[in-house]
Formats: structure tokens, sequence, C-alpha cells
């Protein structure tokens, strides 16, 4: 161990790219743009993004998140709402459609390809397999644009190994944006060495978010004590790091969502750390959890960046008249 003072030193390795994807800032400027322009409330379905502080800071500004449609109440059904960046299934814009209700779309552009991916599997007669995890709001998203009895899940080798496919029908495959690229390499061999005629998409469905994030964690884990991943437990993409880091090295991986959460006497005596943060973790946390380091340790940060994002998806056309202050665009960025 050693310490400076009365310190202990620690090299935080710092990963980039890390925190908002494009597809993220663009849902919460939506929200923000959709609260500036009709004025409160915004309702939006489902959480915008997994993230507690960001759905807070929106529930400040005047959003109500509902889980679904008919939680809006009969007064409200003027008000705008907003659909989430994880997509959601063709039901829902029909049942908003049917309540004339006014909507705005916030889905990921790269979620709306792989629809548009799976749809063209079913369009020339293939049953599309989706890897994914059940009960992922993007998997439901996905899996309802399709019709019943044309997809089926696969999450795992052991599944697509199990998975029989209709008699006689092609096959064709997509993938849940936020999986781990290695994982899902295993699944796509393991549904090719069975079925050799099995069609990959267009484009590569993993968005170039969550493989630049785990390229980073990937480069920095190797003999750290411990990996700090900032993220919420339902996000995908955030725990899909915590694995990614264990699985090149760290000797412990963690995911938490605020500095108050870190178990300091569980990881007193460790000299290197890895930190990054999922698409959906503001950077604001990154730096609380940076700080509440410096207080305990002697700290010394080490840049671990693998590549440069500059990818940006406009927002409804709705919206594009609406201009941001400095203030609305601290917060969409995730530094205020």
């Amino acid at each position: 161990m050693t310490t400076t003072g009365e310190k202990q030193e620690l090299t935080i390795r710092l990963c980039g790219p890390r925190g908002f994807c494009a597809g993220v800032d663009r849902a919460i400027q939506i929200v923000v743009l959709a609260l500036k322009k009709y004025g409160p409330p915004v309702y939006v379905r489902h959480e915008i993004v997994h993230n507690r502080y960001v759905v807070e800071g929106l529930q400040e500004r005047g959003a109500i998140f509902v889980e679904e449609l008919d939680e809006i109440p009969e007064e409200h059904r003027h008000c705008p709402v907003v659909f989430s960046a994880h997509g959601v299934p063709k039901s829902v814009p029909a049942d908003a459609q049917a309540r004339n209700l006014f909507y705005l779309d916030a889905t990921c552009p790269l979620v709306s390809k792989v629809h548009k991916q799976a749809m063209r599997h079913q369009r020339l007669g293939r049953h599309v397999i989706l890897i994914g995890h059940a009960g992922h709001p993007e998997v439901i998203g996905t899996m309802g644009q399709l019709d019943e009895g044309s997809v089926s899940l696969v999450e795992t080798v052991e599944d697509a190994l199990r998975f029989e496919p209709p008699a006689g029908q092609p096959l064709g495959f997509v993938t849940q944006t936020t999986l781990s690229v290695d994982d899902t390499a295993g699944i796509i061999e393991a549904l090719k060495q069975r079925f050799p005629d099995i069609q990959a998409p267009a484009a590569e469905s993993i968005c170039y978010a969550t493989t630049n994030r785990q390229e980073a964690v990937k480069a920095a884990a190797p003999g750290t004590d411990l990996f700090l991943i900032v993220g919420a437990p339902n996000s995908s993409n955030s725990r899909r790091l915590v694995e990614v880091a264990e699985k090149a090295g760290t000797k412990r991986g963690l995911l938490v969502q605020r500095a108050a959460e870190i178990p300091w006497d569980e990881i007193r005596d460790i000299s290197v750390m890895g930190l990054s943060a999922g698409a959906s973790a503001p950077e604001i946390i990154v730096a609380e959890i940076i700080e509440a380091f410096r207080q305990r340790y002697d700290v010394t940060l080490d840049l671990a960046i693998t590549a440069v994002e500059d990818e940006t998806f406009p927002v409804n056309r709705e919206l594009r008249d609406v201009p941001l202050t400095t203030e609305d665009m601290a917060f969409v960025n995730g530094t205020l």
C-alpha cells in the first residue's frame, strides 16, 4: 500500500467514451423541448432513459412519468406524451391515436433501425430471431413491431442450441442494441452453426455507443482492483459493462447509481480503479464519484480513451424551432 500523507494513493482509469450517447441526449432533449414549447405537464411513457437522476430532474421541470397511456387523466388528454428512447410496440402509437393523444416519439434512431431490420426479415418471409433480454423495454418494443408468432427471443447460447424454428421457414436475426458484443458473437455463432442459411441484418444491430463503451472498459480493466460502472440496475448496457470489466481482468466490478452507494468498507485497499458510465448515466454523477474518492484517496486520473464520438441525432420536427438556454443544454448533456 502506497500512501501520501494520510491518504492512500489511487489511480483512477477514467474511460472514454462514457456516459450519455446521442440517442439518450436526443431523448432527454425532446422532453425538455416539449416542456418549453407546450408547458407542463408533459407525460412520458416509461422512464425516458434508465436513470433516476435524469427522471427526477425532468419531474422537477414538469414531466409526469406513466407506464401506460390509460394513466393520463381525461383533463390532460391535450398534453403531449413522449415515448421513451427504448422504443415501443406498434400498439402504443395506435392506442395514442385512438385516444386522440398528441405524441412525440423519442425512440433512439439506432433502435428504430433494428425495428426496420426485423420488419425487413418478416417482409422477406423469414422467421425472426431476436437476440436480447426478456422483459427489457427495447425487446418488448422490437417484438411488438412484428406479427404474433413471427419472432422468437433467444437470450443465451443454450437458447440458441435448443431453438426449434418453424418447419420450412427461412430465418433472419437481429439483436438488442445494448448487448455485450462478445456474448452476442457466441450466440450468433451457435445459430450459424445450426442454421447455415440464417440471414444477418443488413447492418450491425449493436449500437456504436455500446461497442465503444465496452471497448474502453475492456482496455482499462486489466490490472485494476476495482471497476466502477455508473448506471442503473435496470440499464442493460450498464450491466453489460460490469460483465465486460470482470471478463477483461478487473478483480471486482461494481454497478452504482450515486457515490452514496459505494461500499467504502469493502474497497479500502485498492491502488488502481477503473471508472466508466453507462449510456444513460450523466457526467455530473461521474464527477460526484471522482470527488468522493478524492476525499478519501490521493487520486491520480489516467484517461483511457479508445474512441471519440461526435454523432448527433436531430429531434422531432415539431420541436426544432424551440431554443434551449445554456442551463437547458447543460442538463441535456448531463453536466448539470
